[in-house]
């Protein structure tokens, strides 16, 4: 290929004018700057090897204050809604009673996850409506909690499991953003795995000792409530241990649907991976070049094949970039090819006219 003969790509602009040329050749071998919308330095931290405080990454958390502050709302609703109509029907709920209120919160909390021991049901008609409303709501406010709140408190804990799991390495801020870029959702189902372990042997041990269940029959409860298969043959039947059940129930639920999310996810990423390994890999043919000859013009640019390349690997697909171009052409005011300060502003004075 030429060098004088071939079309100015797309991305020529990014080029860093002042890298060293080995040819004439070597804008081909380009060196892209930073994008300015990237991720900026200042989010790397700036200590790593244990003795500085733990950074807080807006990339990963930002705008997630607000989703858990209305996962929070709607939780704090439903449960005291829940509570209040509950304890207004009590009488027509029967079952192993302990205090009024804590049994209205905690038949609440059973119906919302799904776990349904049995231990207290309806029984009247109207009360088994309302359940039937409490426990869809519940649902689809469990599924809310799984894709806001558990996944962020999940991530504020990631950057803590990374640096303990490497902290006899010294690892520069690069290293460490990349670590937890590449790496992010295996930590997760680390850090998945060990909430749900705690929180089962905390529920064995509490059915264990408060309970006064056996061992085997403790750890029965708990592997039949967190999957909220919910038999009903042992269930939580004191004042301490309903009182207990409220917190544990829900967060028992929530930790084993965020793991199985997590392993799902780990899978889609892994067989990713593996596609763009593949996409990466293989060798170019001219059929190739032909499809990423976006414009037809004989000449694939450093555009073009990035686009080719992204598409192939399924992270864009041919109505993106339709929908791009359609927005480039609508910029691009002279027609030029290429777009400059005069396009945007000759673009803005027509769109106040």
């Amino acid at each position: 290929m030429a060098c004088n003969g071939a079309k100015k790509p797309l991305l020529s602009g990014l080029v860093d004018s002042t890298s060293p040329r080995i040819d004439e050749c070597t804008p081909y071998r380009r060196r892209f700057r930073r994008v300015k919308s990237a991720p900026v330095t200042e989010l790397v931290p700036s200590d790593i090897s244990g003795n500085g405080p733990i950074p807080r990454y807006e990339s990963f958390f930002g705008g997630r204050h607000q989703s858990l502050k209305q996962v929070a709302v709607f939780l704090a609703v439903y449960l005291g809604l829940g509570t209040l109509c509950f304890y207004v029907v009590r009488g027509d709920i029967k079952g192993k009673k302990s205090n009024p209120i804590l049994d209205s919160l905690y038949f609440c909390i059973v119906t919302m996850t799904t776990v349904g021991y049995g231990d207290l049901v309806p029984d009247s008609a109207p009360v088994k409506l309302l359940a039937c409303v409490f426990v869809f709501t519940g649902m689809l406010l469990i599924g809310l909690i799984l894709s806001k709140a558990a996944d962020y408190l999940v991530e504020k804990q990631e950057i803590l499991l990374i640096k303990a799991l490497r902290m006899h390495q010294k690892l520069d801020p690069a290293a460490f953003l990349k670590e937890i870029e590449t790496n992010k959702v295996k930590y997760k189902c680390y850090l998945a795995i060990i909430i749900l372990s705690v929180l089962m042997l905390v529920g064995t041990i509490f059915l264990y000792m408060v309970e006064d269940l056996d061992i085997i029959d403790a750890f029965y409860c708990v592997c039949s409530t967190v999957t909220t298969l919910g038999y009903g043959d042992k269930s939580f039947s004191t004042v301490y241990g309903r009182m207990f059940a409220v917190f544990w129930i829900l967060t028992g639920t929530i930790a084993l649907g965020q793991l199985f999310l997590y392993i799902a996810e780990l899978f889609t990423e892994s067989r990713q991976r593996a596609l763009v390994n593949w996409v990466l890999t293989r060798r170019m043919t001219h059929l190739d070049l032909e499809a990423a000859d976006i414009d037809d013009d004989g000449v694939v640019g450093a555009a073009e094949f990035v686009v080719y390349k992204l598409k192939e690997m399924g992270k864009i697909s041919e109505e993106d970039i339709a929908l791009v171009m359609k927005e480039f052409e609508d910029l691009d005011v002279d027609q030029s090819g290429t777009l400059s300060a005069s396009d945007i502003m000759a673009q803005a004075t027509q769109t106040h006219k």
